[in-house]
C-alpha cells in the first residue's frame, strides 16, 4: 500500500486511478496522518439496460389503494 500527502494526488489524480484499476490501494495523507484510501471498486459497475424488466414485473391496480385501517393504525402509533 503506497501512501501519498495530498498535494501529490491532486496533482497526479489521473495516475494514481490508474494505479487504483490496477488493484493498488493507495492512502492519502494530510501532514503524514492518513485521511483517506484509494481502493478499486470490489465489482465493477455494469452497463444498464433500459428495459430489461419488461415482463418480469406485474404491479396490481390497486397498487396505490389506501390501507386497511389495522395496518394504517400501527404505522401511527
Amino acid at each position: 500500500m503506497t501512501t501519498i500527502n495530498i498535494h501529490q494526488a491532486k496533482t497526479h489524480f489521473s495516475k494514481l486511478l490508474k494505479r487504483v484499476m490496477a488493484g493498488e490501494e493507495i492512502v492519502i495523507a494530510k501532514s503524514g496522518k492518513p485521511i483517506a484510501k484509494l481502493i478499486p471498486l470490489e465489482t465493477p459497475l455494469q452497463e444498464r439496460t433500459p428495459g430489461s424488466a419488461i415482463g418480469k414485473i406485474k404491479i396490481s391496480p390497486d397498487f396505490d389503494a389506501p390501507l386497511p385501517d389495522d395496518i394504517l393504525e400501527s404505522f401511527e402509533k
